[in-house]
C-alpha cells in the first residue's frame, strides 16, 4: 500500500503507523490547546477525551466519521456502525454512554427507504445501551461529489472520575482478554465487496460493547481497555503496550478466529489480527480477577467467545507463541489492509 509524504491518501486514514504519524505531526503539531482543566485530551490519543465537571465527575466525549462501503453489509449497515462506533469509544473508557449527536452528508438521489433503514439501525443500536440521539445535522451534496453518504456521530458519557479506564494502564502481570473472535468485521466487508460467497456465514461483529464492560467492572479490576477497530488487535495491543512501556506474551491458540475469517484471510493474504473489529474489546485485567471477569463477559449478549489470550510482561514487544510452538513478533500494521471499513 503506497503512500506519499506530500499528499494525503487512503493509507493515512486506515489506522496503523502512517495515520498515527499524520496525527502526531500535522494535527497535534499544529494545535496549542488539546485538553480542558486537566482532563484526558487529544494528545493522549485514547478512544475518548474527558472534561472534569467537579472533583469527582467527568464528561467523556468522542467523535467519529463513518465512510464504510458498502453501506449495507452482512451483519449491519452504516447506521449501526456509526452508532456503535461512537458508543464503544466511550464505553471502553469505563463510562456508560448516554447520548449521541448525528450529522449526515447525503448524496443527491439517495434512496429514501435506505435512509429510513439506516436511521432505524442507529436507533436500535442506541436502544441496546439506553442512549439517546439528541441532536443532529443533515446536508445533501451533488451526486458527483459523494458516492453515497458519510455519517459523523459524537457521543457523551457522564461518570465518576474513578471509573475512567485509560488505554495506557497496563501493568506487568495483568492478563489480556479479547471479548470474542477477531477480524469478523473487516473480512465481512471484503467478502461482500469481492463476492466471495461467504455472506451467509461471515457477518460483521458490529455491536455496542457497554454490556461487556459493565459486567466486567462488577466483578474485578480493569487496568486498560481499547476498541480494536482500524488496524485490528495488532494495532490495539501494540498501542496499549507502548503507552504503558510494557510487553505482552500471547498464545495464538487462545485467540478466537472463525474458520470463514481464516478462509478469506488466506485467500487475500491478509492477517486477521490487522483487520478491524467493531464489537470487541481488548482488555487488561488484574490476574487475580481474570477468570471472574472472563466468565462475567461470557454471560453477556456479545461475549460468549471471550478468551484470556496472554499476559503483560517486562520489555516493550508484543510476542505471540504460535500454533506450532514458535514465537512471532506482533508488530503494529502500517495501515489496516481493508479500506473504508468503518
Amino acid at each position: 500500500m503506497a503512500y506519499s509524504d506530500d499528499k494525503i491518501n487512503m493509507v493515512h486514514g486506515a489506522g496503523g503507523e502512517v495515520m498515527q504519524s499524520m496525527i502526531s505531526d500535522i494535527i497535534l503539531g499544529n494545535l496549542t490547546k488539546t485538553s480542558v482543566n486537566g482532563g484526558i485530551g487529544l494528545e493522549a490519543l485514547d478512544d475518548s477525551a474527558t472534561i472534569p465537571l467537579d472533583d469527582d465527575h467527568v464528561v467523556v466525549t468522542t467523535i467519529d466519521a463513518h465512510t464504510v462501503q458498502p453501506l449495507f453489509f452482512p451483519g449491519g449497515d452504516i447506521g449501526r456502525i456509526s452508532a456503535a462506533g461512537t458508543l464503544n469509544d466511550i464505553s471502553v473508557m469505563g463510562v456508560k454512554p448516554v447520548s449521541l449527536s448525528n450529522a449526515m452528508v447525503i448524496s443527491e438521489g439517495f434512496e429514501r427507504s435506505d435512509l429510513e433503514q439506516i436511521i432505524k439501525s442507529m436507533n436500535e443500536t442506541c436502544e441496546e445501551v439506553d442512549a439517546a440521539i439528541i441532536t443532529g445535522d443533515t446536508k445533501v451534496i451533488d451526486s458527483d461529489k459523494l458516492d453515497s453518504m458519510i455519517i459523523t456521530t459524537a457521543g457523551i458519557g457522564i461518570g465518576k472520575k474513578e471509573d475512567v479506564v485509560r488505554d495506557s494502564g497496563l501493568e506487568v502481570g495483568d492478563k489480556i482478554i479479547i471479548t470474542g473472535s477477531v477480524g469478523d468485521h473487516g473480512m465481512a466487508i471484503m467478502s461482500k465487496r469481492e463476492g466471495f460467497g461467504y455472506e451467509t456465514e461471515l457477518k460483521s461483529d458490529v455491536a455496542p460493547v457497554w454490556g461487556m464492560v459493565e459486567a466486567a467492572k462488577e466483578v474485578g479490576t480493569i487496568t486498560a481497555m481499547k476498541d480494536p477497530t482500524r488496524g485490528g488487535i495488532a494495532n490495539a495491543l501494540n498501542e496499549m503496550a507502548t503507552k504503558a512501556s510494557v510487553g505482552m506474551y500471547l498464545d495464538e491458540e487462545r485467540i478466537p478466529v472463525k474458520p470463514e475469517v481464516e478462509a478469506v484471510s488466506e485467500m487475500l493474504g491478509i492477517d486477521p489480527f490487522e483487520v478491524a473489529n467493531e464489537g470487541k474489546i481488548v482488555m487488561g485485567v488484574k490476574a487475580e480477577d481474570a477468570e471472574d471477569i472472563l466468565q462475567a463477559i461470557k454471560k453477556t449478549k456479545y461475549g460468549k467467545d471471550a478468551e484470556i489470550i496472554g499476559e503483560v510482561t517486562e520489555g516493550k514487544r508484543v510476542i505471540m507463541e504460535t500454533l506450532i510452538g514458535g514465537e512471532r513478533l506482533i508488530e503494529p500494521p502500517i495501515a489496516d489492509p481493508v479500506p473504508r471499513v468503518c
